[in-house]
């Protein structure tokens, strides 16, 4: 299970690469970034077993069951096609684009954590078995990612202030 440092550099790197591309692309507006900063949390929504256990889901479904392929490629790809359902269907492809970016932030950084096998988890499950090299940087419960990402945001924030201003006001999100 990822700690509070963990969710919150995932957090923070996604509002990093929101800004960023509200800065780059006239049609990522600073209010799309929220998109960006949901889809990097969307792997971790397997970590509604710990208020729905895996247990009681089966039990209620008569059928094995498990939260955990949430936290997998397939799993993203299953949560941002529910999550684009939810916008209006002229704004698809643009939720789509930014969930998935941000989604892929979020398994980018896992892949990179420290774990005792030395392998990374299972992201291409059930495709394949196959675990990829554990990147071994860092541990979830480190504070530092979530500092360089904190510092990272708040450029980011300055950067988009610059060369949006206008678009920073809360008045022209109106």
């Amino acid at each position: 299970m990822s700690s509070v440092p963990d969710v919150l550099t995932h957090v923070l790197v996604g509002y990093v690469i929101g800004m960023l591309l509200s800065v780059r692309h006239e049609g990522v507006r600073p209010a799309h970034v929220t998109l960006v900063m949901i889809g990097a949390l969307s792997p971790d929504f397997a970590k509604i077993q710990l208020f729905v256990p895996d247990g009681l889901v089966a039990a209620v479904l008569s059928v094995s069951f498990s939260w955990s392929p949430l936290h997998t490629l397939t799993g993203t790809v299953l949560v941002v096609c529910l999550g684009a359902l939810l916008a209006a269907p002229g704004c698809r492809r643009l939720v789509i684009a930014l969930l998935v970016i941000g989604a892929l932030s979020h398994h980018a950084l896992d892949l990179l954590l420290m774990t005792p096998t030395g392998e990374a988890y299972g992201v291409f499950w059930p495709i394949t078995e196959y675990r990829l090299p554990a990147g071994g940087l860092y541990l979830s419960s480190d504070r530092w990612p979530a500092l360089v990402s904190g510092l990272a945001a708040i450029g980011a924030w300055a950067l988009a202030r610059r060369y949006r201003p206008a678009e920073m006001d809360s008045h022209a999100l109106e």
